[in-house]
This record gives C-alpha cells, sequence and structure tokens, in this order.
C-alpha cells in the first residue's frame, strides 16, 4: 500500500509544477524568469519536505501521521486552486519587480504542497524499513517508485490534462488524487480515511461548480497546448461598444473584436498595420507572424479583394479560439501554418510585400529567437524589392526600460538599410511601457507625404526624430538576453 502512496505523490509533484506554469502564465508571463522561479522553489521545497520528513519519522512513525501529512498536501493544493487568482492579479499589479512577484508567487501557492510531498517519501521509507540490512533495497525501491509516478505526472500533464482540462481543474484532481493516498496510507484509521473521502467530494465539487460558472458566466478559460488563454465580453475604453477580447494577461488585451462591427479594428496597434500599403505601395502579399483572434487577416481580407495572407501562429488552439469566438472562417486567400514563426522563417522560400510581426512569449516579451541578427536576415530575405516589415513591440523608449527596444532597433539596422519607430503611447512618457511600432524598408526610404486618413496621419507624425542611445549589442542567437532588458532589474 505505501508503494502506491508513493507513486501517486511523486505523480502530483509533477503535475503541480507543470500545471503550475499554466497557472503562472496570464499574471507573470512564460519567459525563462517564471520557469526559473518555479522550478526552483519547488526543489527547494521538496529539499526542505525532505529533511522535515525523515526528523519526523524518526520521532514518531506511524501510517496516520503519514496520511495526516498527505492530508495536507492535498489541502493546501486545494487553496492554491482556491486563491490563485486573487494572489496573482494582487503580485502582478504591485510587486517592484518581476522576479520578486515570481519568487513571491511560487512561495505562497507551490511551496507548501512541496514541502509536504517531499516529506512523503523518507516517512514512508521509515515506515516501510524492517530492518537495517534492507534500507538500501528498501529506499531504492520507494524511490524508484516515487520517480515513476514523476514520469507518468509528467507526461499525463503535458500530454493529456493541459489539452483537455483546466488549470484550476487539474489543481483540484491533484488535491483529489492526494486525499486518494491520504486514505490508502490511513490504513485502519476511520477518521482518517473519513476526512480523506470528504476531501475528495469537496474537490469533485469545487470543480465541477468552478467548469459550470464559466459557462454560465460567458467567461471562457481555456488551457490550450501552449497558452492559458481567457476570452469574454468587454467594452472599448474609448467608445463604449461592446467588444469581446481575448487575452493571456488579465491587464494585457492581445485582440478584440468590435461586436456590432467585427471586421473592424478595434486595437491601436492592428489599425497602424493598415499603413502596410503606405509603406509599400501595391502590396498585395503578406505575412503576419503571430495570429491572436485573427482580427487584422480578417479585416485585411473583408476590405481588399486582392491581398492574400499567410499567418503563422504556434498554438492551434488560439486558431479554434478565433474561429469560436472571433468569427474566423476559410478563405482562398488565407493560409494558416502552426508553427514556431523561427522555424516557419528558417524553411520559407515565399516573397512577401509586408510582413507583420506580432509575437510575445509574456505581455511584455518578444521570443528571443524572433528578433535576434540571424532572425532579422531571414525576415529580410522574405521580403520583395520593395518590401516592408512592421513590428508590434511593447516596451519604453528611454531608460533601463527602453534598452529591449534599443537592442531590437539595432539588431534591424544592423540588416536593413532604413529603419523607423512610431511610439503609439504618451510622446511625454518616454519612460513609460507603451506599443512601438518597428518599421524596417528592404530598399530605398520610408514616404515622406503624410497620408490622407487623419488617424494615419496621426500615426505617421509620431515617427521618433530623437536617436537612440548606442548602449547595448545586437541580438544574436549566441547573445540575446531579452529577460533581462524588458525587467530592467539589472
Amino acid at each position: 500500500m505505501l508503494e502506491t502512496v508513493v507513486f501517486f505523490c511523486g505523480a502530483a509533484v509533477m503535475i503541480l509544477e507543470i500545471a503550475g506554469a499554466r497557472v503562472l502564465a496570464p499574471f507573470l508571463g512564460t519567459s525563462t524568469v517564471v520557469w526559473t522561479g518555479l522550478i526552483g522553489i519547488v526543489l527547494a521545497s521538496l529539499s526542505l519536505g525532505y529533511w522535515l520528513g525523515g526528523r519526523l519519522a524518526d520521532r514518531r512513525p506511524s501510517p496516520r501521521a503519514l496520511g495526516g501529512i498527505i492530508l495536507l498536501a492535498a489541502l493546501s493544493t486545494l487553496a492554491t486552486a482556491l486563491s490563485k487568482t486573487l494572489l496573482l492579479d494582487f503580485l502582478s499589479t504591485y510587486a517592484a519587480r518581476p522576479h520578486l512577484a515570481v519568487i513571491a508567487a511560487n512561495l505562497l501557492l507551490f511551496a507548501p504542497p512541496s514541502i509536504f510531498l517531499g516529506m512523503v517519501s523518507p516517512y514512508a521509507m521509515r515506515l516501510k524499513l524492517a530492518s537495517v540490512g534492507q534500507a538500501g533495497r528498501t529506499s531504492g525501491n520507494l524511490y524508484a517508485l516515487s520517480t515513476a509516478g514523476s514520469i507518468l505526472g509528467t507526461f499525463a500533464a503535458g500530454f493529456v490534462l493541459i489539452a483537455y482540462l483546466g488549470s484550476t481543474t487539474i489543481l483540484c484532481l491533484v488535491a483529489g488524487i492526494l486525499a486518494v493516498a491520504s486514505f490508502l496510507a490511513c490504513r485502519a484509521d476511520a477518521a482518517g480515511k473519513a476526512a480523506a473521502l470528504v476531501l475528495v467530494v469537496l474537490c469533485g465539487a469545487g470543480s465541477a461548480s468552478y467548469d459550470h460558472w464559466l459557462a454560465d458566466s460567458g467567461f471562457y478559460d481555456v488551457d490550450t497546448r501552449y497558452n492559458r488563454i481567457l476570452v469574454f465580453e468587454s467594452r472599448d475604453p474609448a467608445t463604449n461598444e461592446p467588444t469581446r477580447v481575448m487575452l493571456t494577461h488579465p491587464r494585457h488585451v492581445q485582440s478584440a473584436m468590435y461586436l456590432e462591427r467585427p471586421t473592424d479594428l478595434a486595437l491601436t496597434f492592428a489599425r497602424f498595420f493598415t499603413l502596410a500599403d503606405y509603406f509599400s505601395p501595391g502590396a498585395r502579399r503578406m505575412l503576419l507572424l503571430g495570429g491572436g483572434a485573427y482580427s487584422f487577416p480578417r479585416h485585411l481580407l473583408a476590405t481588399n479583394p486582392e491581398a492574400e495572407i499567410d499567418v503563422v501562429e504556434l498554438d492551434p488552439g488560439v486558431t479554434r479560439l478565433a474561429e469560436e469566438h472571433f468569427g474566423l472562417v476559410p478563405d482562398d486567400r488565407l493560409r494558416i501554418f502552426h508553427e514556431d514563426a523561427r522555424t516557419f522563417l528558417n524553411r520559407n522560400t515565399h516573397t512577401y510585400d509586408v510582413i507583420f510581426g506580432d509575437i510575445f512569449n509574456a505581455h511584455y516579451a518578444v521570443p528571443f529567437h524572433v528578433v535576434t541578427r540571424e532572425a532579422v536576415q531571414r525576415v529580410f530575405a522574405a521580403l520583395s524589392n520593395d518590401g516592408v516589415v512592421i513590428v508590434n513591440i511593447i516596451t519604453a523608449i528611454s531608460g533601463k526600460k527602453g534598452r529591449f527596444l534599443r537592442a531590437v532597433r539595432a539588431t534591424y539596422a544592423d540588416v536593413f538599410p532604413t529603419v523607423a519607430l512610431f511610439p503609439l503611447g504618451s510622446p511625454n512618457d518616454a519612460e513609460g511601457m507603451q506599443n512601438v511600432m518597428l518599421v524596417a524598408k528592404k530598399n530605398g526610404p520610408l514616404p515622406d507625404a503624410l497620408p490622407a486618413d487623419p488617424e494615419l496621419a496621426q500615426f505617421v507624425s509620431r515617427k521618433l526624430a530623437a536617436p537612440l542611445a548606442n548602449d547595448v549589442p545586437v541580438l544574436t542567437d549566441e547573445f540575446a538576453p531579452v529577460e533581462r532588458y524588458v525587467t530592467a532589474w539589472w
């Protein structure tokens, strides 16, 4: 029976860790910083658990105490499921540094269950140990079973659970598994078994209630293969028109659609993309890296009958949500590729008049491998002779937070003869985060005359005239410290 308990707990550790990344992603992103914090805190917590479990086992070994430890792991996992949104919303808003938010979130959400789970193996080994002569075999067997459980948990979480269940449901499932393990560990202890059964029922009821509430509220909280995505109805802050939005971070909308005029562009940076014909007159064949809710492709196909567009979107789940909630329909002039943007560029043999970049792996960061010199060279090669690339970046213009913009600008200028920057936010807030559009032309200068459309003319008039500081190196595949630049911690 102890072998089964140890196996279940080993599986729970890895499911909790992998699901933890999905819990953190909408609030803190999916950068290396987030993964480092999660893995580091879980390992430290397990180490502390091993130490505590060994000391406790030597003092008072009993099946009931082991069942109590596992029940505490289950309860703390359930507490994580119930408190995660409120806690992460608070930390992402008020934490002074992203690194501090990552450490605090992992300490509060994942350290407690990890400590209790770390206590299980040494405690179980003490209960199982019949004689000193069998210590090596007994410990080896139990740790092998725990590791086997962790392997199963890893594949189950990565291949199955995240693909079919939301992160809250997965946490409730882990709590339920641990409650079953606690039931098994208690042996003849009726009170312990009863407590474990009550917790199993609570986990099932909590998961069902959460899913029912989401369905009734029109709020979609979806875990795809690569992202945790929120879709819900809102209102445009400027016009108060009803909208539907898609986001992977609660405070930053990635895509939006007007419900009453679905092919019009609701977000400012997306409307800037309509300058493609201004920057590259006669452009017809286009490439969008990063599909989102496919707002711009739908607008382009509805307003330009001669245009064709290829969209590279890593996550098929994003495309599915765009079809279900944002009116994306098949079109002969639209081709969709579900793969990484860099791998697409590496194998691409087509040429495009305009390439748009709108890729983020967190609310603040562009994946490093699509802004290195090697990636930009691929973009350059994919453009026609008069081609233009337009890249959406969330950044500051100056100061430490502007280092990422300066690095990307230097990288594009190392490949393209003409590079310009167009801040779309407040011109008086150079150190605040805002959308900045980078425009690079393969040959010749950008046009000087303002467009006839007033909004587009306003966009063009925002061209940054002052030169940027030359204080950061060109980004390369070998060295691209994107997380350090965007977090501006050191």
